[in-house]
């Protein structure tokens, strides 16, 4: 029996029931904490805002959703343990960074002046994975890793050089943020150049893409895919449409590769710092862009499209059982 750390302690692999690979409840681009006179912490708002999207995945089922929140973008395990005390979801956190672009670089790009940075993260890896993050026994169930868009940048090279030494130290999963669904195939060599099992890898984003041989170039890897952004469409976001990716998700399982897709909304609950100004534009293009949309737009257009409940069931709890075994 494999076990999986969320943030209420281990739970059986075959207990997860229907997961959602790729969430946040808190996300804050690095930089929100010094806008913190204006843009503080509210956690009676917070909290009710999380509550609430907990409440509403688990309208349709879901049981388990791992946070993919890095640890400079907002992570906040005390939270999410409050969260799931109060709901009953079982939340597994993360331990990892986003990609360069948009993280909090400078501080490792500083220590390597004087310090081998991949020994140091593959550290605080281990450690957050088997000890417990900042002083509490809650430990990461996953490692995440981001790379950008067209390239792995040295300083993100080093991230995932760290993290194929760490899950071959614990045997955890890594989940990847892939910039606009580029790099996946890339992604996947690197980790498993690295000694990274495959079977425990899910290269993230993918659904950014619906070219078939893409899609194949990753997972003739061994690796898994998440098709983790539904609800996020158009323009705004420089992705397919849902129809689109449900179309793609009926094309790899006729293509045989139906154990090994996982679904997610890469939703984000509540937006630390200041507050979103919302155009009419942005109103729009994220009109579908919240935790309820698999359940009421996803699941039934796969339905309509011929698959089996058993096939559309596995994508929430068979694969992401297999994924964490």
């Amino acid at each position: 029996m494999s076990y999986v750390n969320t943030v209420t302690g281990p739970v059986a692999h075959t207990d997860l029931g229907r997961t959602l690979m790729h969430e946040h409840f808190l996300f804050g681009f690095a930089g929100w904490q010094g806008d913190a006179t204006l843009g503080g912490f509210q956690e009676e708002a917070y909290t009710s805002a999380c509550v609430q999207a907990a409440k509403d995945a688990s309208a349709y089922g879901i049981t388990t959703i791992v946070d993919a929140t890095t640890n400079e973008c907002g992570r906040n395990v005390r939270f999410l343990e409050k969260i799931s005390r109060q709901t009953g979801m079982q939340i597994i956190c993360s331990t990892g960074y986003y990609f360069q672009a948009e993280s909090a670089y400078a501080y490792w790009q500083f220590r390597q002046g004087f310090a081998n940075i991949e020994e140091e993260i593959f550290e605080m890896m281990v450690t957050e994975l088997t000890r417990g993050i900042e002083g509490t026994d809650i430990k990461a169930g996953v490692i995440k890793l981001a790379s950008s868009q067209g390239e792995i940048t040295p300083m993100e090279t080093v991230f995932f050089k760290a993290a194929a030494r760490a899950q071959k130290e614990t045997g955890c999963v890594i989940i990847t943020h892939t910039q606009l669904g580029t790099m996946g195939p890339q992604q996947a060599e690197l980790l498993i150049s690295e000694g990274a099992d495959p079977g425990k890898i899910a290269i993230g984003h993918m659904c950014g893409s619906t070219d078939l041989a893409y899609h194949a170039q990753v997972l003739s890897q061994g690796v898994f895919v998440n098709l983790d952004r539904f609800g996020l469409e158009g323009e705004l976001f420089h992705t397919p449409t849902d129809e689109q990716r449900m179309d793609l998700i009926c094309d790899l399982i006729a293509e045989g590769y139906g154990d090994r897709i996982l679904l997610g909304h890469d939703s984000v609950n509540v937006n630390l710092g200041r507050g979103l100004i919302m155009t009419d534009f942005m109103k729009e293009a994220m009109k579908d862009a919240n935790i309820r949309n698999i359940g009421q737009k996803v699941l039934p257009g796969l339905a309509r499209r011929g698959l089996a409940d058993a096939q559309i069931d596995a994508l929430l709890a068979a694969n992401p059982a297999a994924l964490f075994s």
